[in-house]
């Protein structure tokens, strides 16, 4: 999949991030993923993202992210294009995203750096070193400590054409509008806060119609249903089932620290696909936390 066709296949359509499956002691379990992944794929969502933030790419490690992005690329390969997650330091990004490359994967979403704050141009140069280092797509995931300004990517864009796709994971209005109308349709623009269903009509008015769905991980026909509803701007079913799930489903995710994740692994449980517990740092759901997640998607009905 060429760069200008990853684009294309990401600007319409509803992305997800398949969770990453652990067994009791930790370590990754590919015959349950690959069990996932086929189940998730007739759902329809556009492109699959492995080794993304929902599946703690952060806690993999080398050996982890091949297997993982392999076994994606695999499973998927007549079903639905994986891009994969990179990041941390740039040459540990680079080295990421070369090996996806080397897997078959069809691109790539630039998750943040690590810990250090960085200006305008060590950002750019971090960018542009992992696009350089490969031929296939690249989307920039802007969050955390990645805060790129529309000047700075508009500078990428031209050195970069491999450079075809923006995360926005900050929700900042103001920097939002002006790298939507800087850039204009140079890149296929996605939403990505944590819940995106929460604030995809608000986007679409922005001009981003496109957003990553995490709990298609366990509520596959609903998040479908709620993608559905915001293009067709149904807003009944949209406050429905935000009034139904998706405000209740807030209060037990914002608990703590890290239950963004967490969550979408009791939610996979609790409908019979088990990806076993989340790694440190992450902690798992409470029993009470997790029975009433088990009401929410009760009331939703069969998926």
């Amino acid at each position: 999949m060429t760069p200008e066709v990853l684009k294309r296949t990401m600007s319409s359509g509803l992305l997800s991030f398949p969770v990453t499956d652990f067994n009791a002691a930790g370590d990754f379990r590919a015959d349950t993923y690959r069990q996932r992944l086929e189940w998730l794929m007739p759902y329809g969502a556009t492109v699959l993202f492995a080794a993304g933030g929902t599946g703690e790419f952060f806690s993999l490690t080398p050996a982890d992210y091949g297997a993982v992005v392999k076994t994606a690329v695999d499973t998927c390969r007549d079903g639905v294009p994986i891009v994969a997650g990179v990041g941390g330091p740039t040459r540990q990004a680079i080295a990421y995203a070369q090996e996806a490359e080397k897997l078959g994967a069809q691109g790539v979403l630039l998750l943040p750096h690590y810990l250090t704050e960085a200006g305008q141009e060590g950002l750019a140069a971090h960018v542009e070193a992992v696009c350089r280092s490969v031929k296939f797509g690249v989307i920039i995931y802007n969050r955390g400590a990645c805060r790129l300004q529309a000047d700075t990517l508009a500078k990428l864009a031209e050195r970069c054409p491999n450079l075809v796709g923006f995360k926005d994971g900050i929700g900042e209005i103001e920097l939002m509008v002006s790298i939507r109308r800087k850039l204009g349709d140079r890149f296929a623009y996605l939403g990505g806060l944590p819940t995106a269903e929460v604030y995809a009509a608000a986007y679409k008015a922005l001009g981003v119609p496109v957003y990553s769905s995490a709990v298609f991980n366990f509520i596959p026909k609903t998040a479908m249903d709620f993608y559905r509803a915001v293009a067709a701007d149904d807003h009944a079913t949209m406050g429905r089932l935000l009034d139904t799930f998706f405000l209740p489903y807030l209060e037990i995710r914002n608990r703590k620290p890290g239950y963004a994740v967490s969550i979408i692994k009791a939610g996979a449980k609790i409908v019979g696909h088990d990806a076993g517990p989340v790694r440190p740092p992450l902690v798992d759901l409470s029993a009470e936390e997790s029975a009433k997640l088990a009401a929410l998607i009760q009331a939703l009905g069969p998926q």
